[in-house]
């Protein structure tokens, strides 16, 4: 069935492109329990970096490494410059979802999907739209207080820099998972709940290099739709599609509904 050549949502993906994306959309609607798995990849058509590309966060130049910068023991021994690396490059002003983001939460509106587990901290998902939504590494939209676990929200911590500390005098720290923090249980159960109950996961804007999360994809006995950039670890996969996944999700969206 040909693709509408005047329709917004369709991009100049090739015939081999198109038929993929046709076939994921087939998928969609036959699934029962269908569950968005993303990362990084998803947020950067909104403008925030990603970790391990040379236009992400390993490619900017700092006195450290991102994985030092961003792990437990940086946050206390130089809290400062962890802020302000942390206020630079992962919580910007003015960042809104793109298609990708407004896709899935309108897959969700259609109960096409029915949870995004995602990687990413930065909230985009929740903006969208989307409603049932696991995020794995914390969120930049809420912070707490480590001596008395007084609640922040993101932000008022702007508002305390350079060194955001609570009224008692403790730091105040984000409820982003760190390196070396161990990923929220809850978090963790939500996400294999949904991922046992699947019969398709579509994974995108992913690598599936960072563990944890990446493992997760081990409990689930469905099918594996993967759109990335670029070939990913997954030899699992029953569908892979590489390209824009902020191109993609819209054409896959605008198939599903046809």
């Amino acid at each position: 069935m040909p693709v509408d050549k005047n329709s917004p949502r369709i991009y100049n993906a090739g015939m081999e492109q198109e038929e993929k994306i046709k076939k994921l959309a087939e998928m969609l609607k036959n699934a029962r329990h269908a569950v968005f798995f993303g990362g990084a990849g998803v947020s950067t058509a909104s403008g925030l970096p990603d970790f391990r590309s040379p236009d992400g966060l390993a490619g900017r130049k700092y006195k450290w490494p991102f994985e030092i910068m961003l792990s437990h023991e940086f946050f206390f021994a130089h809290t400062a410059e962890f802020y302000d690396y942390y206020f630079k490059e992962l919580d910007l002003p003015g960042i809104k979802p793109n298609a990708a983001h407004l896709s899935l939460a309108r897959l969700e509106d259609a109960g096409m999907i029915k949870a995004v587990i995602t990687q990413n901290i930065d909230g985009l998902h929740q903006a969208a739209g989307s409603r049932n939504v696991i995020e794995l590494h914390g969120t930049v939209s809420s912070a707490h207080c480590v001596r008395c676990n007084r609640k922040y929200d993101g932000e008022e911590i702007k508002r305390r820099v350079p060194l955001p500390k609570c009224d008692c005098g403790g730091l105040i720290k984000p409820d982003v998972v760190l390196y070396g923090e161990s990923l929220d249980g809850t978090a963790i159960n939500r996400a294999l709940e949904e991922l046992e109950k699947a019969d398709l996961v579509i994974v995108g804007g992913t690598s599936l290099a960072v563990y944890p999360a990446a493992g997760f994809l081990r409990e689930t006995s469905g099918k594996i739709a993967v759109i990335n950039k670029e070939a990913v670890a997954e030899d699992r996969a029953d569908i892979v599609i590489l390209g824009n996944i902020a191109e993609i999700l819209p054409c896959l969206l605008y198939i599903a509904h046809r």
